[in-house]
């Protein structure tokens, strides 16, 4: 596995450069700010074998799904990580049960796509299907909008100083936690920013109303109203809190399938629109290659009963091993 670095010489490769250090590996992942993505990976690939599966770690991915078409290409975005930076704060710990987003698409290798899935299960963390758009706007709602209210609390804490007044009076801990990413390194938020900016900009118009609707409440003194919206946020954190938990036994689930572009993105990307969660999965090809099965071990009993549904939908056989 290789990292790309933002600046060519921070970056120390021991076989003395990346086309020679990619042309060895299996596995790529090109780790960079968004916007240099693209030509990052289109380097990787021209330099890789035609066996190894080249992946990234943008937190956005439509821009360089839409830029790479190359069948051993599957974006990637690992929902990991800290505010630090450097060798000194690694973890090995890091992907522990960490959703790894992945977006293969109809030209994505069946094949290369399971090694990825496998590489990153190992790791510790847990693959994820999702279609890049369906991406860009999930992690608008619940990554880059938060930062940028952040930003805007610290703005305004900062405005509601006192006049000469050197630093905030004392706070309680919700400011420190809401405003925890506030500032975030530019390097690569400016990036993120500008390349989801329409799906940002509809979060940001949405919050704003949002807003709007609980400050009419505010100076309506409306108590009911308050309690009720407040109330309803619970609900809602619970509910959020509740559909990240997985568990149950693990089954098994056997799909028979042609061998033609897309079919194990099609049958991936199914399950992970309904939140089926593929623990693992294994590919086991024909002699000649003319069709396949697909092992998928979905945890739940609901979960693998609503697998085969979907399966089921797709005109594919589909068995409980």
């Amino acid at each position: 596995m290789l990292a790309a670095a933002r600046e060519r010489e921070a970056l120390d490769v021991e076989c003395g450069s990346i086309s020679e250090a990619v042309a060895e590996a299996d596995t790529v992942v090109v780790a960079a700010p968004v916007g240099m993505l693209p030509e990052a990976v289109a380097e990787a690939l021209d330099a890789a074998a035609h066996d190894c599966v080249v992946t990234d770690v943008g937190s956005t991915k439509r821009a360089i799904v839409a830029a790479t078409h190359d069948e051993r290409f599957v974006g990637g975005h690992p929902l990991a990580g800290a505010e630090t930076a450097g060798v000194q704060h690694a973890r090995a710990d890091l992907f522990d049960a960490a959703t790894w987003y992945l977006t293969p698409t109809g030209t994505t290798s069946g094949l290369l796509y399971e090694r990825l899935h496998r590489t990153i299960a190992a790791l510790g963390a847990q693959p994820a299907a999702i279609d890049a758009a369906d991406h860009d706007r999930v992690l608008a709602a619940v990554s880059h909008l938060p930062h940028v209210l952040a930003n805007v609390l610290v703005a305004q804490a900062g405005e509601a100083l006192p006049t000469g007044a050197e630093h905030l009076p004392a706070t309680g801990p919700s400011f420190r936690d809401a405003t925890r990413v506030a500032g975030a390194n530019s390097a690569i938020w400016s990036d993120i920013y500008l390349s989801n900016a329409d799906a940002l900009a509809e979060r940001i118009d949405a919050a704003i109303a949002r807003l709007a609707g609980v400050r009419d409440l505010l100076r309506g003194r409306d108590r009911a109203g308050v309690t009720a919206w407040n109330d309803a946020a619970a609900a809602d954190r619970r509910s959020l809190l509740e559909a990240g938990l997985a568990g149950g036994a693990v089954h098994e689930l056997r799909v028979s399938v042609p061998n033609r572009p897309g079919v194990v993105a099609r049958v991936a990307l199914e399950l992970g629109r309904a939140g089926v969660n593929i623990v693992d999965m294994a590919l086991h090809p024909a002699p000649d290659m003319s069709e396949g099965v697909i092992a998928l071990w979905v945890a739940g009993d609901r979960e693998a009963d609503r697998a085969a549904e979907l399966i089921g939908a797709l005109d594919l056989p589909v068995a409980r091993a």
